[in-house]
């Protein structure tokens, strides 16, 4: 039982990042060595700190709508849809691309294709937004299909002729017959905070970030301290760190 109030709620993706982000917390001298110590637990008191274990995708809208204070989101996810949270600090866990995929083939020259079919190519992918603006800054708008998982099965039935999709060490696509024609950008997860929590609950929020810039690797992190999608850089009492 714990009569107090936490602190802070913090959101933490569950699946390939989270043994990284449990270890993370943890170094940063958070109570997380014991999370998911309980199969099927999703909610989790630990101290003055509450912790929320969801889908990777949901963290962003959980930490919007104030279900969470903060939370441990994907650079992917952000870019789809960052409104409504400021982006603190890149943990540097997690880390992988964005990458224009398709069928592997000495046939297959991805600037000719591109040259070649730019307005007419059908791209598949769980990340809209960052294919239209991909393209979009090259000229082309192509055919964008928007699917919510097995992207990398699209090329092979006819879907579509290219994939945009997350790759971290390529076998997946390797086992589907695909290569990278492509990266787009870098992933990485990063700290986000809800933009009510940031200026109410600012000395936690400091806090935090500072027992995660001790506990992460030399060299990181990056501070974007980037709020509600836009590129403006935020100052509510946070000083950022580049």
């Amino acid at each position: 039982m714990h009569d107090e109030e936490p602190v802070f709620t913090l959101a933490v993706p569950k699946g390939r990042v989270f043994p990284e982000a449990r270890d993370l917390l943890t170094r940063a001298g958070l109570p997380a060595a014991d999370l998911l110590s309980e199969e099927g637990r999703l909610v989790w008191r630990a101290g003055a700190v509450r912790y929320l274990l969801m889908r990777p995708r949901d963290v962003v809208s959980c930490v919007r709508e104030g279900v969470a204070d903060v939370g441990l989101a994907g650079k992917d996810v952000l870019l789809e849809d960052s409104g409504g949270v400021c982006e603190l600090l890149d943990l540097g866990i997690g880390a992988c691309r964005l990458s224009v995929c398709g069928p592997a083939g000495p046939d297959r020259c991805w600037p000719a294709l591109l040259a070649e079919r730019g307005h007419t190519l059908r791209v598949a992918t769980r990340y809209p937004r960052v294919a239209r603006d991909f393209f979009g800054r090259r000229g082309y708008s192509p055919r964008v299909i928007e699917l919510s998982g097995a992207v990398e099965l699209a090329p092979q039935v006819g879907l579509a002729d290219v994939i945009v999709d997350l790759v971290a060490t390529g076998r997946t696509l390797r086992e589907n017959g695909l290569v990278e024609y492509e990266v787009i950008g870098p992933i990485t997860t990063r700290l986000v905070v809800n933009t009510v929590s940031f200026r109410w609950k600012a000395a936690a929020v400091r806090a935090l970030c500072d027992q995660l810039v001790r506990a992460c690797a030399p060299g990181r992190p990056v501070a974007a301290m980037r709020g509600g999608g836009g590129d403006h850089h935020g100052g509510d009492g946070m000083a950022g760190r580049q």
